[in-house]
């Protein structure tokens, strides 16, 4: 696997450390490292149509993380306050892992993701054939496909390992299944690919800034509903 070293090192590592120190965070870095690892393995078996530029992407996407992270543990003021948000939750010890893992899925997807693709996108855009931007939508959209795969890996080696597994459906998350799981995230990356794409779209410096802080109240509302187990209302969504 040529692309995973470095990322599912730093994660494993990583993960490891917090599991041993019972903390929290390493509920939600456990389920990235397995989607990133089933991600890496399509990458290297060519399942996309430009697997160099997942690859890429993949890679910025997972820095998002890690300077939310170090800014995190430093204190630092530019921290993005819905990782802040997540951070400090599992910190305080008094959520659910349910609520663990979408505080950091929802601060990735989001919000990262978003900023993400507008990174990687901006330089290329405006040169792209519409069959060349279909192409990048399509290479998104299948991680979608990757993520449906790895939710069973994802309840079999974090949550169902948690003592505090039993109840936790019906007492923070309401109706989130499987499958419920799986649709909530392929609609938030439905719209995250639609803020890219206004985003790309918007020239003007302040508009642009405007959609930044549209973006992140919109992710930060989302963490207070998981916070408040107001997750039926994400859920209604699909419905």
């Amino acid at each position: 696997m040529q692309y995973s070293v470095p990322v599912l090192d730093r994660m494993d590592l990583l993960t490891q450390e917090w599991e041993q120190q019972a903390d929290q965070r390493s509920a939600f870095l456990r389920c990235y490292a397995l989607m990133t690892g089933n991600t890496l393995r399509a990458i290297d078996q060519s399942q996309f149509h430009d697997p160099r530029w997942v690859a890429q992407l993949l890679h910025h996407f997972a820095d998002y993380y890690f300077l939310a992270l170090d800014a995190y543990e430093q204190n630092d003021a530019r921290t993005p306050a819905v990782w802040r948000l997540a951070f400090d939750a599992a910190a305080q010890q008094q959520t659910q892992i349910l609520q663990d893992l979408l505080l950091g899925i929802n601060a990735h997807i989001n919000y990262d993701l978003v900023l993400t693709l507008v990174d990687m996108l901006e330089p290329e855009w405006a040169t792209l054939s519409p069959e060349q931007r279909s192409q990048r939508y399509e290479d998104h959209c299948h991680v979608n496909t990757i993520i449906a795969a790895t939710v069973d890996s994802v309840q079999d080696q974090v949550v169902t390992p948690d003592s505090r597994w039993m109840g936790v459906v019906d007492w923070a998350l309401g109706p989130l299944d499987e499958h419920m799981a799986a649709l909530l995230i392929r609609r938030w990356r439905e719209e995250v690919w639609q803020q890219a794409v206004q985003m790309l779209a918007t020239t003007d410096p302040d508009e642009r800034a405007d959609l930044r802080r549209l973006l992140a109240a919109q992710s930060v509302e989302r963490s207070e509903q998981i916070l408040a187990r107001r997750v039926d209302r994400m859920v209604g969504e699909l419905l």
